[in-house]
């Protein structure tokens, strides 16, 4: 929308509609969701387009981790908000008697979404879809790297929903300025943690909510595996977890792989095998993976690979063609630990491989980093699995796949640490845009007079039993009789 006027008067409008109750009702929350996937049904096509023209994404790729993830999430909303909406009964302990309790779902009010480059489309839809399922009012603030896709939700999304209630504002960092200057109610970022501490410093002068989804260098840790069978498979999920989605360029794929020294080998052939079977001789004629999103990032990409110590461990790979903004898939084995590569989140398709002497060895290696969105680990050991769970701290783990987890709506999707604060998806999603009130409903009788002064020792007695929820003490204590302890 054009903000010639500024971002005042389309944040004022939002609150006043908010103001009317109208998002509040299950047939609101309904009519947006349905008219969200027919927005995503009938611009399948656009989509596709707009997400070529800004990264390159194939048909496919673009469904896979965008279309299809829309049109899920807002289907699991759509059959699942009444339920959600509706009160919850609570227990509440005999002491209160007579009494009962509920938990009430409310929307928090007027919400700001800040969305990223990389998956344009689902990263901006599907927080929206958790707002609208909580009932609020929403500006989404579509990242000015990926032009086109904003574009396309700038202009698609008034013909499909309540424009008094969801508002796109384009725009780049000075718009951006703008929007953290308002006051909010909630804020989703998904984007870098150097952002992200703008924001949260931004919320902070309001004790605004945030929600930060955030990345990391997320690790694949890779145990012997017997069955030469299953340990081909990792490694062709390792493969299609790093190159896959967005070609490399995820908070959730793979940043570096960790394996026994003895395996390395065996696990950079299969690497090359499978870069090849899915991307061909040559990756840049494929059209089956995506390109980097501009130049900048690009120029970040090949800076990484200029240490003559970390040039020197491409295994695989290295080459770049900055006309078409394309790096071609690249094994690294053991660059320097000290090299930029290993200290910052890669955030492309460059795959550093680590040897330890043991695979135990990995959880040492993990913990002397910031904490990950997300540990990938190919194991059929038990006990490790139960090491790698109580030893490390991540957003998530996933035993044996890569970023599966991201599609399931019935888990929590978050970081933790400088990975992110916060989680959404499914039921999540809509408890993030949502306040549980607490209600206690209590009748005008039955009155319990120890809690009122003149304060005596039969008063404390009372109370300190009634805290204990000692009933039978209690009837004890009232009736004079000796208790026990």
């Amino acid at each position: 929308m054009d903000i010639g006027g500024g971002v005042e008067e389309p944040v004022r409008e939002l609150r006043q509609y908010f103001k009317t109750g109208k998002t509040k009702s299950v047939t609101w929350r309904k009519n947006q969701l349905t008219s969200l996937i027919d927005l995503v049904h009938e611009n399948e096509d656009a989509i596709f387009k707009a997400l070529h023209k800004d990264l390159g994404k194939h048909p496919v790729e673009a469904y896979r981790d965008e279309v299809g993830g829309v049109e899920k999430s807002a289907s699991k909303a759509l059959s699942c908000v009444e339920k959600w909406m509706a009160p919850k009964k609570s227990d509440i302990p005999f002491l209160f008697f007579p009494a009962k309790g509920e938990v009430l779902s409310e929307p928090l009010g007027v919400v700001l979404i800040i969305s990223s480059w990389n998956f344009p489309i689902i990263l901006a839809l599907d927080p929206i879809i958790g707002a609208i399922s909580a009932g609020n009012v929403v500006v989404i603030k579509p990242s000015e790297q990926a032009p086109a896709c904003s574009s396309f939700l700038a202009n698609t999304i008034p013909r499909y929903l309540d424009s008094n209630a969801i508002k796109v504002i384009e725009g780049g960092e000075d718009v951006c300025e703008q929007l953290l200057r308002q006051k909010w109610d909630k804020i989703f970022f998904t984007g870098s943690p150097r952002v992200a501490s703008v924001v949260m410093s931004a919320a902070a002068k309001n004790l605004t909510p945030v929600t930060l989804e955030l990345g990391g260098k997320c690790p694949a840790i890779l145990d012997s595996l017997p069955n030469p069978s299953e340990f081909e498979l990792a490694v062709k999920r390792i493969v299609g977890g790093k190159w896959g989605p967005c070609s490399g360029q995820a908070c959730i794929g793979i940043d570096y792989l960790l394996v026994e020294e003895k395996f390395s080998s065996a696990v950079i052939k299969l690497l090359k095998k499978f870069i090849r079977r899915f991307y061909g001789e040559n990756p840049v004629e494929s059209k089956v993976i995506s390109r980097i999103i501009n130049k900048q990032h690009f120029e970040r990409l090949c800076n990484l690979l200029k240490d003559p110590l970390v040039a020197a461990s491409i295994v695989h790979g290295g080459s770049v063609d900055e006309e078409n903004l394309f790096i071609e898939p690249t094994i690294l084995l053991d660059p320097p630990l000290d090299s930029e590569i290993m200290a910052e989140e890669i955030f492309g398709p460059l795959l550093p491989i680590i040897t330890l002497d043991k695979i135990q060895e990995s959880i040492e290696f993990i913990n002397a980093k910031p904490k990950p969105l997300a540990i990938y680990a190919f194991t059929k050991d038990e006990t490790f699995k139960r090491k790698i769970l109580s030893e490390t701290s991540s957003g998530s783990v996933v035993f044996n796949d890569t970023m599966v987890q991201f599609l399931c709506d019935t888990l929590p999707f978050g970081g933790v640490g400088q990975s992110g604060l916060g989680r959404y998806h499914g039921k999540y999603s809509f408890d993030t845009f949502s306040h549980e009130k607490a209600v206690m409903h209590r009748k005008l009788f039955l009155e319990i007079e120890p809690r009122y002064p003149p304060w005596n020792k039969f008063k404390l007695e009372f109370i300190r039993l009634a805290y204990r929820l000692n009933y039978f003490g209690l009837v004890l204590h009232m009736l004079g009789l000796k208790r026990y302890n």
